[in-house]
């Protein structure tokens, strides 16, 4: 018996000596993993002896500085007052740009947790198209303020579970703030793509800007009938969905010269093509236009085709054999006195000397997505046969078709469409980069109008929804008790990043600003409780980005879409939450050949 119990403490303190031994090798970073073998046997090596390998504690502090670093880089970029980031991308070509995402892509990172934060704001990008730098800033600010309980040696699940928690808290903050819109309110629009666009380096030219997203986007919309979901159910809510395809249906064409004041949106559509022969009309108005996918050529064989002639006659043949073919086709074409013919494919001599005799315009080799976009906009469908055509399939909705020459380039303008569902968006700029840029900012602010389009809500902007959120937090996690309060309020501080960057970025005075903003919130629930209503306090008030004032978002009127402000929350704590329960890194190359 006596031995058992002297053995015991022996035992633990062997394990502690182990312990402490492993956690040596891994604070010195050896490349081995090794483990202890049964007795008397020394350490048994499982990994390569090249690998790297961080585990524990080492790991999440190196994961949570690792965001810090991304986070940093792109804090500067947020809000009115934003810094441009200059980049050198590996083929020369440098890239200037405030768009978070943007310079992430552009960045070369090697850390794993870096990577996986970038990520994070091309996945914000193709979802809701803005917030990328929000989305990397409060990820990273979760990560640190979750250092103090790493280091504190709180479980990562407890944290985790602290940080969804407060997520769902938050959403439902969100929910209660938010506000409806009305797509059609025009003013309520503008101020809410101006908020996403102020903070671009287009900001000098807002007013044009919102005009060409909106009408862009709004030009685009289409409603498409679904079945009603509900049985017997005559309600327009499950019968109407929005379809808003921007990719497709609004082409930015990007034009160097002229300035910036000159973008248009175009009501139709334009291509960067030539009429095919000169004599054809270069100015038509309401044009019948028809659109073709297939060649107006003689057909040629798919491989090599080899015709052996016996008689001279024959040879003579075969050549009136093609041009009857060709003509054929185009008698087809002129019997429905289209004025513009456009096909994907060829345009033989033959046939364009046949539509110039007939008066009719033609274009040859156009894009597929070009065309998709002229059937849409003037209401013409592309036919795939010559012989199959119908008096339906000619485009009548077109206005004024004309040939313009911009700086060297011909282009073709089909213009004053009636009910257009495609558009062009016409960029004119100083350099290349401007051009870009501006590409850049647009496609944001169209994505912006896309998401109202799509859920008509909206959040106050300008760090106001942070502060709400977070103030909100702090009250309910009062109520919490046991370890999961800690990283639960935790998210509530880390909130309050966006509202701190956006007056650090202005030059004020941060922990005056924030503490003013936060009082104001906070006061906004102490009323409540006062009056004793169970309503819930909206407070609007945020900072003005451009001055650094405090503002009341309500009558400054900047707005944000819910769902891009629901799509940061939501990413920036999963994210967190993800890389918080990584505890163990191996880095090795494996040897080439296995």
């Amino acid at each position: 018996n006596n031995h058992k119990i002297s053995a015991r403490p022996k035992t633990r303190s062997r394990r502690t000596t182990e312990e402490r031994r492993i956690a040596e090798r891994g604070r010195h970073g050896e490349a081995a993993m090794a483990s202890q073998g049964p007795p008397g046997m020394g350490p048994v090596m499982v990994l390569n002896s090249k690998t790297q390998r961080t585990h524990g504690r080492q790991a999440q502090l190196g994961n949570i500085a690792a965001a810090r670093a991304v986070a940093d880089i792109i804090r500067s970029t947020l809000g009115p007052r934003s810094m441009l980031k200059m980049l050198l991308d590996p083929m020369g070509g440098i890239v200037i740009t405030n768009d978070g995402n943007c310079i992430l892509r552009e960045v070369d990172v090697s850390h794993p947790t870096a990577k996986s934060m970038i990520e994070l704001s091309r996945a914000q990008d193709e979802e809701v198209g803005d917030g990328t730098t929000s989305v990397i800033i409060l990820a990273g600010e979760m990560l640190i303020n979750a250092e103090p309980f790493a280091r504190a040696n709180v479980h990562p699940t407890v944290i985790v579970r602290g940080y969804n928690y407060a997520l769902q808290e938050a959403l439902s903050i969100c929910e209660k703030l938010a506000l409806t819109v009305d797509v059609k309110d025009t003013e309520r629009m503008k101020d809410l793509v101006q908020s996403c666009i102020g903070t671009k380096f287009s900001s000098r030219w807002n007013d044009i800007m919102i005009d060409m997203a909106l009408k862009a986007v709004l030009t685009v919309a289409r409603e498409t009938p679904m079945p009603s979901l509900l049985p017997g159910d005559g309600s327009s809510m499950y019968s109407q969905k929005m379809e808003v395809d921007i990719k497709r249906y609004a082409k930015v064409e990007k034009i160097p010269g002229g300035e910036i004041s000159d973008c248009t949106v175009l009501s139709g559509v334009m291509f960067n093509k030539d009429v095919t022969h000169s004599k054809m009309r270069r100015r038509i108005e309401n044009p019948r236009i028809l659109l073709l996918d297939t060649p107006l050529e003689y057909k040629k064989g798919e491989s090599q085709t080899n015709v052996e002639i016996t008689d001279e006659e024959d040879w003579n043949t075969l050549l009136k054999m093609e041009e009857e073919y060709v003509e054929n086709m185009c008698m087809e074409i002129i019997a429905f006195k289209p004025d513009i013919v456009i096909t994907e494919k060829g345009v033989s001599d033959l046939a364009q000397h046949y539509f110039a005799k007939a008066d009719i315009t033609a274009f040859r080799r156009l894009r597929k997505t070009d065309n998709n976009r002229v059937a849409r906009a003037t209401g013409a469908t592309i036919v795939s046969r010559t012989d199959e055509i119908r008096e339906s399939d000619i485009g009548t909705g077109c206005g004024l078709f004309e040939m313009r020459k911009i700086g060297e380039e011909y282009f073709a303008f089909f213009e004053e469409c009636k009910e257009p569902k495609a558009c062009t968006v016409i960029l004119r700029g100083g350099s290349k980069d401007v051009l870009n840029e501006i590409e850049r900012n647009l496609t944001d602010a169209m994505q912006v109008v896309r998401n109202v389009v799509f859920d008509t809500r909206l959040l106050p902007g300008g760090g106001a929804t942070e502060m709400a959120v977070s103030t909100g937090l702090r009250r309910a996690g009062l109520k919490l008790e046991g370890v999961q309060q800690g990283p639960f309020l935790a998210v509530g501080e880390a909130m309050e990043v966006i509202p701190r960057t956006l007056a650090q970025n202005c030059g004020v005075s941060v922990i005056r600003t924030v503490t003013q903003l936060r009082a104001k919130h906070a006061a906004a629930y102490e009323e409540a409780e006062q009056d004793g209503k169970d309503i819930f306090p909206k407070c609007n008030w945020g900072i003005d980005g451009t001055t650094g004032k405090l503002v009341d978002m309500d009558e400054f009127g900047i707005w944000e879409p819910f769902s891009v402000k629901i799509q940061t929350i939501k990413t920036a704590v999963e994210s967190a939450c993800m890389i918080l329960r990584i505890d163990d890194i191996v880095s090795g190359s494996k040897k080439k050949g296995y």
